[in-house]
Order: structure tokens, then C-alpha cells, then sequence
């Protein structure tokens, strides 16, 4: 399987935590995953509305983009041989009580809606995602 690259954010409820950053990044880099780029930054309300664009209308949208846009995020583009489906075994199910041990949702999160971090769910996502926070990268592997 060839390399490819995906999307990870660390959420507000984490990203204030500068141990606890560094601890993720620890374990996203002991997994086998290259930091391509990173960035902290707090996230615009127009620019969290494209990001969960496909969430808009469901009930939980307005209080995930209010909580996206409540403080600093840290986010970075990750390059692995099946990067975004080791990502997302790494990071753990949606909801941390029901996450398998050891994942960072598991470790770090508090509940479904506070659960610490984000990660692509596909090649698609992950490009989109990409583009849309770090129009510079590319989000193939070059």
C-alpha cells in the first residue's frame, strides 16, 4: 500500500494543555506517522462552518461550531504508508467511554462532544481538509 497523507486536529478542550499536546504527538510519531506540517492557531467561525460543512442541519452543528471556534487547535498533516485508517484506529471511536483502550480519545477524551481530537475519515475528507487549512501542502504524497 502506498504512503498517503491525512488531516488531524487536537481540539480546545486538549490544545490548552501543552503536556497533553505533546503527549499525542508523541504517540502519533511512536505509531509511525511523519509530521509533514503543523500548525496552532484558533479556528475562524466561517472557516469551521466549511470544515463541518457536512454536519450543517444536524442538531449537534451549531454547539460543535461554537466549541471548535472556543479556543486554539493544533493541526497537522500526517504522512503514513494506510495513514487514515491507522489514524483513526489511533485515535479511537467518536465517543471516548466507548473508545478501545490506549487510543487518544480513550486517554484524552471527557465525551462524545468533547473528545479531543479529529482526524479524516477518508482520502476525500482528508484532501479537502488539507487544502482548506494548509493550502500550501499538497495533500498527495509528492
Amino acid at each position: 500500500m502506498a504512503s498517503e497523507r491525512t488531516f488531524f486536529m487536537i481540539k480546545p478542550d486538549v490544545a490548552n494543555d501543552r503536556k497533553a499536546v505533546e503527549e499525542i504527538k508523541r504517540m502519533v510519531v511512536d505509531a509511525g506517522f511523519k509530521i509533514i506540517a503543523e500548525k496552532a492557531t484558533t479556528m475562524k467561525k466561517e472557516v469551521a462552518e466549511k470544515h463541518y460543512a457536512v454536519h450543517k442541519g444536524k442538531p449537534f452543528y451549531d454547539d460543535l461550531i461554537e466549541y471548535i471556534t472556543s479556543g486554539p487547535v493544533v493541526m497537522f498533516v500526517l504522512e503514513k504508508e494506510n495513514g487514515i485508517a491507522d489514524l483513526r484506529k489511533l485515535v479511537g471511536a467518536t465517543d471516548p467511554r466507548k473508545a478501545e483502550p490506549n487510543t487518544i480519545r480513550n486517554i484524552f477524551g471527557s465525551d462524545v462532544g468533547h473528545n479531543a481530537v479529529h482526524a479524516s475519515d477518508g482520502p476525500e475528507t482528508a484532501e479537502f481538509e488539507i487544502k482548506l487549512h494548509f493550502p500550501k501542502i499538497s495533500p498527495k504524497v509528492e
